[in-house]
């Protein structure tokens, strides 16, 4: 019964369209002045019944039969419910004699005893009462104009800045029109792309019934401002920068801390990003005080090469290990210079500029001091007796990935001198980087995809297009809110997310939004958000700073050591390689079974204090209930069917009280339409 809900719940989702049974059930006909039969349609490969109606081998033994009946019954009666009708034996009289038999015996050969079939009893039909209709199943055609009701406006789609002038040219001549999402889709949308959350019932409901014409891009406006904004887009970041504690990065927990927290503070106060960069590639000190330099700490292979590659795979969206090996070398020459030091401090770690070489040098340790002069004075002391004098190299020459060399000043740290060319305006690499990857993160996909997979023999999609966020990136200085309210606030991001046609050229042309499964952070904090629950977060290794208050969202965990059995299953990123494909938002086979029969969940629903409140407040009214689940859950109203479905269910009894309301929060929650952002 259950499943039936969840069949028409789910019927407004973003999947293939369902078929009709190939194998339609039997039906029964009444026959007038004729005792009531079944006819059964006809299954090639399959034998008829032997009492199906006209069969002659039947009917013959039955007309032998009814001739041996009394005449005197001259009529009779139809038997109900009986699938065919076995008239009574013939009677014998019992007067015969032991002898007769003996002497039929003889005369009659022996035979095999045939089965004889027991006489069956009258048996009155069963009312067989179903507690809910079967849901109907619909064709193609069919649902989607059924979902497209739902999530595609009525409002024609124009231009709103260049984006949309160049995506909506591309569109034209693959023969495709761009529809606007709805205003319930989008509101949606919106929360989880700009902050990693869902709106609440209220919030959802009163966009939907505002009526002012700029609500969408006040909304962006509002939503770019918010905290938890810097919260969602530093997750993302720290995927990138490998923030985290344990193996295989070894961050340390408190360096995790002070690194995820500058990263924030630098996307909250909206920190231009060629100065982030810069940052994160010239900074030294101490991985506790100075925390961009945790970017060269993160990296495994801490080789010039090593760190090279690291560098290009996270601000030029490219893979070096594919470049031809003197190319690698020139780009390394500049990371050469990367010296690190312990102190006498637990696991903390001094990154610097090392042109003497002086880590080589054994016992290169600061011991502690109870002054910063004094420590300063004995970290800078290099030890008498060399076994080789220090001198400085003045013979390195550095190749840029242009293909540029230049000789490196010994005065001046490579790093430096990379970081000037790597932020130029005219760079080839840099903004196109950055804006390919932003628009990844929120369309769904790259212009070039993947994003962090830059090169000749993988061409964007729509070269005009990434060349304009290029100039419009740089033209405003490198900031990374102008760039992501110029997505956000384009009818381009407003497209609806249902396909028009089935090939590829339909996504590549980056025609529209492209739905995809939510984040393991973020369906976990909706999840808890909706029912008002929390989950324990932990760390395979107990180290300080792995406590998580209960009330901090999954997105809002700075350390990437820390993670539930939840998080794994739904592919949170593990951090080690800084790649994009890290991280799977996929909905397999073990996610759909998870949610379907996990106690957890199941528990989250029946315990949960945030949904209970929500059934108590509607006073037992089953249609504030049922749209009250719907704003809190999809976030939009629900329709007249899924109203009429809802109450069936709740009127069939096969739940009662308040587990009706938690067996339609459970059918949501299992729907393709709350799985994932579209």
């Amino acid at each position: 019964m259950l499943n039936r809900l969840l069949i028409a719940v789910g019927l407004v989702v973003l999947a293939s369209a369902a078929e009709p049974p190939k194998n339609p059930p039997p039906t029964h006909k009444t026959l007038p002045n004729k005792k009531t039969v079944r006819t059964e349609k006809t299954v090639p490969g399959k034998k008829k019944n032997n009492v199906a109606v006209g069969h002659k081998k039947n009917s013959d033994k039955l007309s032998n039969k009814k001739a041996s009946t009394s005449a005197s019954k001259k009529t009779h009666q139809p038997v109900k419910a009986a699938k065919h009708a076995v008239p009574a034996k013939k009677k014998t009289s019992r007067k015969k004699t032991n002898a007769t038999k003996k002497q039929a015996a003889k005369k009659t050969p022996p035979t095999k005893k045939k089965k004889t079939r027991p006489k069956p009893k009258a048996v009155r039909a069963k009312k067989s009462v179903a507690p809910m209709k079967p849901v109907p199943l619909k064709k193609g055609a069919a649902i989607r104009d059924e979902v497209a009701k739902i999530f595609e406006s009525s409002a024609p789609a124009r231009p709103v800045n260049d984006i949309d002038k160049i995506v909506f040219a591309r569109m034209k001549s693959l023969g495709l029109r761009p529809i606007l999402c709805s205003d319930a889709v989008f509101v949606r949308r919106a929360y989880l792309d700009v902050t990693g959350t869902l709106p609440t019932a209220e919030e959802a409901k009163a966009f939907i019934q505002n009526s002012a014409p700029n609500k969408r891009a006040a909304l962006i406006d509002r939503l770019l401002a918010e905290p938890e904004h810097a919260d969602y887009w530093a997750m993302k970041w720290s995927d990138i920068l490998r923030i985290k504690a344990e193996f295989p990065v070894k961050l340390w927990p408190n360096a995790a801390q002070a690194y995820h927290h500058w990263v924030w503070e630098s996307i909250a106060h909206n920190k231009p990003y060629d100065q982030f960069v810069r940052e994160l590639l010239t900074s030294s000190g101490s991985n506790f005080r100075e925390s961009p330099v945790n970017f060269y700490r993160a990296i495994q292979n801490k080789t010039p090469e090593g760190i090279a590659a690291a560098v290009a795979l996270a601000f030029m969206g490219t893979r070096i290990d594919s470049w031809p090996p003197e190319r690698r070398a020139g780009m390394a020459v500049f990371f050469s210079q990367v010296g690190y030091k312990p102190t006498s401090e637990w696991k903390e770690e001094i990154v610097f500029w090392d042109p003497l070489k002086s880590t080589a040098i054994p016992g290169c340790t600061a011991p502690g001091q109870d002054s910063v002069a004094k420590s300063v004075a004995v970290t800078n002391q290099i030890p008498a007796a060399l076994a080789k004098p220090i001198r400085e190299d003045q013979s390195l020459v550095g190749v840029f990935p242009d293909g540029k060399k230049m000789k490196l000043p010994p005065d001046r740290d490579p790093r430096a001198v990379f970081a000037d060319w790597l932020i130029r305006p005219d760079n080839p690499w840099f903004a196109r980087a950055i804006v390919n990857r932003t628009w990844a993160w929120i369309m769904g996909r790259g212009i070039i995809e993947e994003p962090d997979d830059i090169r000749p023999d993988n061409p964007p999609c729509n070269p005009k297009l990434l060349k304009y966020l290029e100039h419009e990136f740089v033209a405003s200085r490198y900031n990374l809110k102008h760039l992501k309210r110029l997505i956000f606030t384009s009818a381009t991001y407003q497209l609806s997310v249902i396909p028009q046609l089935k090939k590829p050229s339909s996504k590549a042309c980056v025609a529209g939004y492209r739905a995809r499964r939510l984040e393991a952070e973020v369906l976990s904090d909706a999840l808890n958000e909706i029912t008002g629950t929390t989950d324990l977060y932990t760390s395979a290794v107990p180290e300080p700073f792995t406590y998580i208050p209960k009330d901090m969202r999954a997105v809002a965990i700075a350390d990437g050591s820390i993670t539930s059995s939840f998080l794994t299953l739904f592919g949170r990123s593990a951090r080690a390689t800084g790649m994009e494909n890290e991280r799977i938002n996929q909905l397999a086979s073990p996610q759909w079974l998870y949610m379907l029969n996990s106690g957890q969940i199941l528990a989250k629903l029946q315990r949960g204090p945030k949904l209970k409140a929500l059934i108590a407040s509607a006073g037992g009214k089953p249609q504030q209930i049922i749209e009250k689940l719907y704003l809190t859950i999809l976030s939009r109203f629900p329709t007249d069917g899924e109203i009429a479905t809802a109450e069936q269910y709740a009127k069939s009894k096969v739940a009662r009280g308040r587990d009706v309301w938690i067996d339609l929060a459970w059918a949501l929650i299992n729907s393709s339409e709350f799985l994932l952002r579209h």
